[in-house]
């Protein structure tokens, strides 16, 4: 079966949160300027949440502890987190995505998918198409931005980050497998850095590799990861650019190695599962009244319990507090699990919260919880980028 010629393009702004404060701060270009804590002179207990591609110059990355960042580069520009200016130019940027496709999938807030299938009347060639985007972008905003199109989703994310900064790639239709094959497996959208250590071990070095691996291995080492990231290495990937209008409900899920019966590892695991399932929420600028938990036992028998909450709510606490209160209504006790899982449904738009908050908290109140809104927000991004090495505590400290 002929597949569907599909123009998915992946558009990451460069050094985002750097080159705002480039941008904002004309004096501080051409310089190595680190966004994230106070270094304190090099004893600061925090770690970078961004650096200008100068700063990278010096070997300086995001989520390095910033004590190590100011030794590599004690003259470079450390300045704090502005969330507020980062968001507001965010929308901005994604406002100008809008007139190149109505089908956005925003994942990040330095990040997006568009659907530009059927746009070649309008836009021309994929060429074409990612240069006006590329323009676009900074002409109106002065930032760069490097883009990839594909023919799926995990190849242009691929594609994206493959001449930055300012660069743009294009894998050509029916090309997928040859373009993804010399890449080293790292370079996987999903193959985190446990999951590439552990391919090394199994002398899988490049993305060709995993490809010409038996699908079978791959499912016996790592299950159901392992046949998604088979797929991926083959240039297979069939999820669709979701923009937020099409977004029914949004889960997480875990299947446990081990059967277990462990009540403070599962109500753990819970707390971890809201609290990825809350920062999803958010980015995808939703709220959610209903809260579903979802266990299977070791016999495979599945149950699902359900609450819906007065108001709707994207914060983790509120999420966690539903959902564990769910997991203790089951009567699943003389058994084990080995899958959990806790969904938000009963969605609407997230400005619901802000409609719901000014009426539940006095104006000092609502103003607190606007600020913890945007310091949200912030993480989000920071945790979509660089995974759990980024904590509230780091950056804050």
């Amino acid at each position: 079966m002929d597949r569907c010629k599909k123009t998915i393009v992946h558009v990451d702004m460069d050094a985002f949160f750097a080159a705002v404060e480039q941008l904002d701060n004309p004096h501080f270009k051409g310089k190595p300027v680190v966004v994230g804590a106070d270094p304190k002179g090099g004893k600061g207990r925090g770690v970078v949440a961004a650096a200008s591609y100068e700063a990278r110059r010096y070997g300086i990355h995001s989520a390095m502890p910033i004590s190590r960042a100011y030794k590599k580069c004690p003259t470079a520009i450390f300045v704090r987190p502005r969330v507020k200016r980062y968001c507001e130019i965010s929308h901005q940027i994604v406002e100008i995505l809008s007139n190149f496709s109505p089908v956005i999938e925003q994942i990040s807030i330095d990040e997006a998918f568009l659907d530009c299938t059927g746009t070649e009347k309008l836009f021309g060639s994929p060429f074409q198409l990612g240069m006006l985007i590329k323009t676009t972008i900074f002409n109106k905003t002065g930032l760069t931005a490097s883009v990839g199109i594909a023919s799926n989703k995990s190849i242009a994310k691929i594609a994206s980050d493959l001449q930055k900064p300012n660069g743009l790639t294009i894998c050509e239709f029916g090309n997928e497998k040859e373009f993804l094959s010399p890449l080293p497996i790292s370079k996987l959208w999903g193959a985190g850095e446990k999951t590439v250590s552990y391919l090394h071990t199994l002398g899988i070095k490049t993305i060709g590799d995993l490809a010409s691996l038996p699908v079978e291995i791959l499912e016996n080492k790592l299950g159901k990861h392992g046949l998604h990231l088979w797929l991926l290495a083959n240039g297979i990937d069939e999820r669709c650019v979701e923009s937020d209008e099409t977004i029914k409900s949004l889960s997480e899920e875990v299947t446990f190695e081990r059967d277990t019966d462990d009540i403070e590892f599962l109500e753990k695991t819970i707390l971890n599962l809201s609290d990825q399932l809350a920062r999803r929420t958010r980015q995808k600028q939703k709220a959610g009244k209903t809260i579903t938990v979802k266990i299977r036992l070791k016999n495979f028998e599945t149950h699902t319990k359900s609450i819906t909450l007065p108001n709707p709510v994207n914060d983790m606490f509120s999420i966690r507090d539903a959902a564990i209160a769910l997991f203790r209504n089951f009567h699943w006790q003389n058994n084990k699990i080995r899958l959990l899982g806790v969904k938000i449904s009963n969605l609407c738009d997230s400005h619901s919260i802000q409609e719901s908050n000014s009426m539940l908290f006095d104006i000092t109140d609502s103003k607190e919880q606007q600020k913890k809104i945007k310091i949200e927000e912030l993480f989000d991004s920071l945790k979509n980028r660089f995974g759990d090495c980024i904590s509230k505590a780091s950056l804050l400290r």
